[in-house]
């Protein structure tokens, strides 16, 4: 009987404890704080995940990039500390911001900096929507949430450019530098390949001169050919506003795999590649069109170009399936076949190749050899008509993208 005497005792004292608790006033008024989260409306309501994984440290303001979101709040008393929760979601872990608030009165507007989960974010390969809870605690009270719900686009999106209200542009084309990866592992492979191809003994960057840089890239350009990565195209750009140009982009591992590339695709491909050798790559950026440049020695004095969708003109892996050698050693590609490369080659070529004087492998080197140095003279006029317009920073129409001074704010796309 004690001992239940003790029991209610016990439960009346903490049912006593939990209603003073929870019946306690809150020393501050929600609409005096007026706790307000904005995404900002620069954005259009859009969210680019390529655009917080490739800006080291969330740092927008590597490249006057505005913020993403605002938090304001009005301080309830002088130094009053201000702390922000942002919950965990399929986007970010939880992230906590925190802020001493000087004056009573006085309105404060924080840009905060949320964890990104950035392999959740290379995961996104179509759009969706994902809500976002911020939870306000003035003095470590809570005092209000808000909710957001953030449109969120494809890894793969690469943004371009944005109109503001007042009507300017801010560029954002940079941003495919970030599709440039180097250190992707299927490169060392290609290495390889290159290297058995014969027309290079050694990969060694700028260190043998200009003769022999551009046959390591003419190596990564019959590797191209040689996996069959044709040209696939797609529209310019996805306009998800208005004001908003984007174009999505293929992963350098997507183009090996898939084997296609646009314009732009195959710059991002052939430029990781040139990186990783330890050459200087750069992209150029008409409107609707991409094509790649090069420097041919250290000090960037020389500039050779390459339009990477001739790659598409020829397929030798289609090649490789219909090929038979005949005991004569003579038309071992169909014709139909033949006439479609033999158009590449020199007539010294052709007789060899008739006579069976020149191997089927020789057949393929002497296409890409031939390809090669189309793709190398093919924008070389245009480029240079438009060499102005390429070096005037107000044209946001024409870009040159220096891969390695972007990587100095600009970081690859990764897991």
């Amino acid at each position: 009987m004690r001992r239940l005497h003790l029991l209610i005792l016990g439960s009346s004292f903490l049912l006593l404890l939990a209603s003073c608790q929870f019946g306690k006033p809150k020393m501050y008024d929600p609409a005096q704080v007026g706790f307000q989260v904005e995404y900002n409306p620069f954005y259009e309501g859009q969210f680019y995940p390529s655009l917080v994984m490739a800006l080291p440290s969330h740092d927008l303001a590597a490249k006057d990039v505005p913020p993403l979101f605002t938090v304001s709040v009005t301080s309830p008393a002088n130094h009053a500390i201000l702390r922000v929760t942002i919950d965990s979601s399929r986007l970010n872990y939880v992230t906590i911001f925190q802020e001493e608030l000087p004056r009573r009165g006085e309105r404060y507007t924080f840009n905060p900096s949320v964890k990104w989960k950035f392999d959740k974010l290379y995961a996104l390969r179509q759009r969706g929507t994902a809500d976002l809870t911020f939870t306000c605690f003035i003095n470590d009270e809570e005092v209000d949430i808000s909710n957001l719900r953030l449109n969120y686009h494809s890894v793969g999106d690469c943004l371009l450019s944005i109109r503001d209200t007042s009507g300017n542009l801010q560029d954002f084309r940079w941003m495919v530098a970030a599709y440039v990866n180097e250190e992707h592992p299927y490169i060392d492979s290609i290495l390889s390949d290159m290297l058995a191809s014969g027309i290079i003994t050694k990969i060694n960057g700028y260190q043998q001169g200009r003769e022999q840089v551009v046959k390591q890239v003419e190596a990564i350009w019959h590797y191209a050919l040689m996996r069959g990565i044709a040209y696939s195209s797609v529209s310019c750009t996805t306009n998800p506003t208005k004001n908003t140009n984007v174009q999505h982009v293929r992963f350098f591992d997507e183009v090996y795999s898939s084997r296609q590339a646009n314009c732009v695709d195959a710059c991002v491909f052939f430029a990781s590649v040139m990186r990783k050798i330890g050459l200087k790559p750069v992209i150029f950026i008409d409107p609707c069109h991409a094509y790649l440049g090069y420097y041919t020695d250290k000090g960037r004095k020389r500039l050779n170009l390459l339009e990477t969708t001739i790659t598409g003109w020829t397929n030798f892996p289609a090649l490789d399936k219909v090929y038979r050698p005949s005991a004569e050693g003579t038309e071992r590609l169909p014709q139909e076949q033949y006439a479609k490369v033999s158009k590449y080659l020199t007539s010294e070529q052709r007789r060899k190749w008739e006579t069976g004087a020149l191997s089927f492998e020789g057949l393929k080197r002497a296409v890409s050899h031939a390809l090669f140095v189309r793709a190398s003279n093919y924008n070389v006029e245009l480029h240079n008509q438009n060499r102005a317009l390429y070096n005037d920073p107000e044209n946001l129409l024409y870009q040159q993208l220096d891969i390695e001074q972007l990587r100095q704010y600009v970081s690859p796309v990764t897991e």
